[in-house]
């Protein structure tokens, strides 16, 4: 396990995903992260009972934590939660929005009380606005943010298959906590974050918004194809595979036209000679590369679009992905056996990653009561 962030401690009380990767990558990281969950569990633990018996949104996210159970409507319990915050160096929570406040700790008092203590809440809609005090789900992000009306296919909308709200969402908590941690090193003094579900994927859907905004051009729902890219997307080729394949600027287009579709004159036909022409005439130039992928098989496509200097990959269902050359995993232990996850993105010296075990619920609860009797 890396220690960079050794002797920090983080309290996290947190359920479901966005809170949890956060704190999970500081846990990678070193730290100590206390997650306080209710009596019952965080719900996420009973997503489903797909890996040994567990949820697989649990044992991704909760590795290398310690679990302490707490009833936080009980005083003796809100002690407890009081005690472990005045040592900690960062508190996450991400409860229901005023829920923290009405137990009381809403974040804002625990900086006067401890300036440098970092908070962070995560939120689905943020602190003001109209829809502040709602609940919300990664789902239901994906369709306020306008992610789900351009995703999917002519047909209809869609939903991203992975839950990227709350993963975006905790990405920038995890991003803005060490920022906050490295500049008490300069200052001594914490800091106070807020981090919305909905702030943090409306800013991934700046290039739509921003090409809306300033010249009126609509995303169309594209399937596996760029909605404003093209050539760019998937094609069938004779063996009934599929291969996405991408032209980025003139000179791949250039190659594109001479060296795979053996069309050099293509290159400045009119309709095809820059992108913003080529989008209006997608469906021509589609059937063009269509009836040439339809002669090869992918693995002469491939190797064709690789002689032309042109970046390609195969459409891969997850059986596939699960083998795949570049697939790195690591194994973390869990209560029901040793689960191979994969690793994170982050690779340090060279390093294989190790990571501390996923916790039974409870399985801390009377440890960290005998260190704060102690």
């Amino acid at each position: 396990m890396r220690n960079n962030l050794k002797d920090i401690t983080v309290i996290a009380v947190e359920q479901a995903v966005a809170a949890p990767y956060a704190s999970s990558r500081l846990a990678d990281a070193g730290a100590r992260v206390i997650k306080i969950e209710r009596p019952e569990g965080d719900f996420a633990r009973n997503y489903d009972k797909l890996v040994l018996g567990q949820s697989a949104y649990f044992v991704w996210l909760n590795r290398g934590k310690e679990s302490v159970c707490l009833d936080l409507r009980a005083e003796a319990d809100r002690i407890v939660l009081e005690s472990l915050i005045a040592t900690a160096d960062v508190f996450i929570q991400n409860l229901k929005p005023g829920s923290i406040d009405k137990l009381g700790f809403a974040p804002a008092d625990l900086r006067r009380r401890f300036p440098r203590l970092i908070t962070c809440d995560i939120s689905g809609f943020g602190e003001g606005g109209p829809f502040s005090h709602l609940k919300a789900y990664d789902l239901i992000v994906q369709a306020e943010s306008g992610l789900s009306a351009i995703t999917g296919t002519k047909e209809g909308p869609a939903r991203v298959g992975v839950s990227v709200c709350d993963i975006s969402a905790g990405m920038t908590a995890h991003a803005a906590i060490l920022e906050a941690l490295f500049s008490r090193e300069r200052t001594g003094e914490g800091a106070s974050i807020h981090v919305s579900l909905f702030d943090a994927i409306v800013d991934w859907m700046n290039v739509p918004i921003l090409q809306h905004d300033y010249s009126n051009y609509k995303t169309v729902r594209a399937g596996v194809t760029h909605p404003s890219l093209a050539p760019y997307g998937a094609y069938r080729c004779a063996d009934g595979k599929d291969i996405i394949f991408s032209v980025q600027n003139d000179r791949e287009w250039v190659n594109f036209c001479a060296l795979f579709l053996k069309k050099p004159e293509l290159t400045r036909q009119p309709g095809l000679a820059n992108n913003m022409e080529r989008l209006g005439t997608r469906h021509l130039l589609d059937e063009i590369i269509q009836a040439h992928f339809s002669h090869l098989s992918s693995g002469e496509a491939m190797q064709e679009l690789e002689a032309a200097g042109l970046a390609y990959g195969r459409l891969r269902d997850i059986p596939a992905v699960a083998e795949h050359p570049h697939v790195r995993r690591v194994p973390v232990a869990t209560p029901e056996g040793t689960v191979n996850v994969i690793a994170p993105a982050a690779i340090f010296n060279c390093e294989q990653p190790s990571f501390g075990p996923v916790p039974a619920l409870g399985a801390h609860t009377a440890r960290i009561r005998e260190e704060l009797d102690g």
